[in-house]
C-alpha cells in the first residue's frame, strides 16, 4: 500500500515521503495512530498544504528532546530495592522503576523510552542506561541500585 508519512519513521521514511509498506503495518499501525494518509491524489493536495505545519511541529518535537536531553543526560538515578546478602535482589528494577523515579525528578519519560540492554537489573550496583527521547536522540542515565535499610 502506497502512503505518504506525516512523521519520520525510523526504518520507513522521512516526514513527506510516499513509501510502500506492507498493507497490515499501514493499515493497523500506520494510519490508525496518523503517522500516515493513503497516497491518493487528494491525500498528496492537502498533505502539501499543511506540510510547513507538520515540518514545524517535528522541528519542536526534536528541540523538546533535545532541551530533556541536556537535563537528564548523565544524571544519576538512586533506587533502593530490598536485597540479599549476597547483592542480588529480591525482584528486580525494570524500566518502570527508572521512569517513575525520573517522573519524582520532574521530568516525564514513559517506561518504554528506557533501554536496558541487559533486562530487568537483578542485582545491587551501578548502571548505565539509555532513554530513547526520540528516534535519533538518546541520553545516557545512571541508575545506582543500593540495598534498602
Amino acid at each position: 500500500m502506497q502512503v505518504i508519512l506525516l512523521e519520520t519513521i525510523p526504518h520507513v521514511g522521512q516526514l513527506g515521503d510516499v513509501v510502500k509498506v506492507k498493507d497490515g503495518f499501514a493499515r493497523n499501525y500506520l494510519i490508525p495512530t496518523k503517522k500516515a494518509k493513503r497516497a491518493t491524489q487528494a491525500a498528496l493536495d492537502e498533505f502539501n498544504a499543511k506540510r510547513a505545519e507538520l515540518e514545524r511541529a517535528q522541528a519542536e518535537r526534536l528541540a523538546k528532546a533535545e532541551e530533556l536531553k541536556e537535563k537528564i543526560n548523565g544524571i544519576v538515578l538512586t533506587i533502593a530495592s530490598k536485597a540479599g546478602v549476597d547483592g542480588r535482589l529480591f525482584g528486580s528494577v525494570t524500566n518502570m522503576d527508572v521512569a517513575e523515579a525520573l517522573d519524582k525528578l520532574g521530568h516525564e519519560i514513559h517506561k518504554s523510552q528506557v533501554r536496558t540492554p541487559l533486562g530487568a537489573i537483578k542485582a545491587i550496583g551501578e548502571y548505565t542506561l539509555q532513554i530513547d527521547l526520540h528516534h535519533d536522540i538518546i541520553a545516557d542515565v545512571v541508575v545506582k541500585v543500593v540495598a534498602e535499610a
